[in-house]
């Protein structure tokens, strides 16, 4: 399971919202988490899975690559779906067993809450998957730069922001490796009781630290060395610029998210 983790990778592509301008991506991200939050019936939803399927097809990133990113979260929708089932008590009753009681309400909101959460995590993640780490930097410093007026590190925020997303990869291949290592030597992490598989993540979470301190220090070692001194006097190869496909795509964005407000007026 921590091999289907795919958080934070970049897959090189030509399609349209690969060739769309990285600042414009992150706000329409935006546009698309209040679009999905905004949807307060079924059918308001639907605009927005609507929406996901369609920036999925035209971004052509394997469905595959998605459906192995969604495994690592199928315990924390789960668990969503039944404190939704199990403690809303409102609407018809489906099922009344002593103190088990689920109502048509609840079983209606548990899906709801699945599809936003499957339909937040499939959307949001094409940022990474579509956007190269250098050109995310370079759009999160020019979309924060008017902050600088008031002496915040802008070019130092996007770099630690940019770089967490970029080692995220890097650390779940160096688990997986740990993990392998140790289970080559006897280890056991898979039976027992609870304290027992905590207490097996002890040998795993050393080493872990130690790798992310070393990676943390060869990684200073090599900006130091190319006299990385922050983003004063800094220039770029690419320079970011906005297209008629950045237009258009504001404008798609625009339309679901009207029809979602539309849907949830007439609803």
């Amino acid at each position: 399971m921590i091999k289907d983790i795919t958080i934070g990778q970049y897959f090189p592509g030509s399609s349209v919202i690969h060739r769309m301008d990285a600042r414009v991506k992150i706000i329409l991200t935006a546009v698309f988490i209040v679009m999905l939050f905004a949807a307060d019936n079924i059918q308001g939803l639907a605009v927005g899975i609507a929406f996901t399927l369609i920036i999925f097809l035209v971004s052509k990133i394997p469905l595959r690559m998605m459906g192995k990113s969604l495994k690592p979260i199928i315990p924390l929708i789960l668990i969503t779906a039944i404190l939704n089932i199990f403690f809303i008590r409102t609407g018809d009753v489906i099922l009344h067993w002593k103190f088990i009681k689920i109502t048509n309400e609840g079983v209606d909101t548990a899906v709801f809450m699945i599809v936003r959460i499957l339909c937040l995590i499939c959307g949001t993640s094409l940022l990474t998957y579509t956007t190269s780490p250098i050109d995310l930097t370079d759009a999160i410093e020019r979309l924060l730069s008017p902050l600088k007026k008031i002496k915040l590190p802008v070019h130092e925020l996007a770099m630690m922001m940019t770089i967490a997303l970029r080692f995220i990869p890097t650390l779940i291949e160096e688990t997986d490796k740990i993990m392998s290592a140790q289970k080559a030597r006897g280890a056991d992490m898979e039976t027992g009781n609870l304290i027992q598989k905590a207490k097996a993540l002890i040998p795993i979470l050393i080493p872990l630290f130690v790798a992310s301190f070393r990676h943390a220090e060869e990684l200073a070692l090599a900006m130091e060395c190319r006299c990385y001194h922050g983003g004063e006097g800094r220039t770029r190869m690419k320079q970011l610029k906005m297209s008629m496909i950045d237009l258009w795509g504001a404008l798609f964005s625009t339309l679901f998210l009207a029809g979602v407000i539309t849907v949830n007026i007439l609803t």
